[in-house]
C-alpha cells in the first residue's frame, strides 16, 4: 500500500529554519504530483507547495520567497525547505500523493496523505 512518511519538523526560533522531508513507498513516485499542506491549531488544512513530475513548483502566497519545495526521484523523496520561520507558520505540515503527473493547490485532488510532522515557531 501507499505509504508517505514526514520528518524534520521541530521547535525553531522566529527567523530559523527547518527541511522537511516525505518518503514515499507503494506509488510510481517520478509520475505522480505532490503537495505539502499544512493545518495551523484549530484552522482548517491550506496548500502550502506543489511539485509536478518535472519539477515545476507552485506556492501559496504566504510562503513565496521564503519556502522551497523538491524532489529527489532517486530517493522517493520530496522536501520542503524553510527559512526565515515565522510564529505564523506553525501548523501540522502533511506530504500528499497524487494520482497524477501535475500538483494541485486543492485538498481534495490528492490522493494519499501523511500522518504529518508537527512545526512550531516560537517568538
Amino acid at each position: 500500500q501507499v505509504q508517505l512518511v514526514e520528518s524534520g519538523g521541530g521547535l525553531v526560533q522566529a527567523g530559523g529554519s527547518l527541511r522537511l522531508a516525505c518518503v514515499a513507498s507503494g506509488l510510481t513516485f517520478r509520475s505522480s504530483g505532490m503537495g505539502w499542506f499544512r493545518q495551523p491549531p484549530g484552522k482548517e488544512r491550506e496548500f502550502v507547495a506543489s511539485i509536478n513530475w518535472s519539477s515545476a513548483t507552485s506556492y501559496a502566497d504566504s510562503v513565496k520567497g521564503r519556502f522551497t519545495i523538491s524532489r529527489d526521484n532517486a530517493k522517493n523523496t520530496v522536501y520542503l525547505q524553510m527559512i526565515s520561520l515565522k510564529p505564523e507558520d506553525t501548523a501540522v505540515y502533511s506530504c500528499a500523493a497524487r494520482k497524477s503527473l501535475s500538483g494541485s493547490f486543492r485538498v481534495n485532488e490528492y490522493d494519499y496523505w501523511g500522518q504529518g510532522t508537527q512545526v512550531t515557531v516560537s517568538s
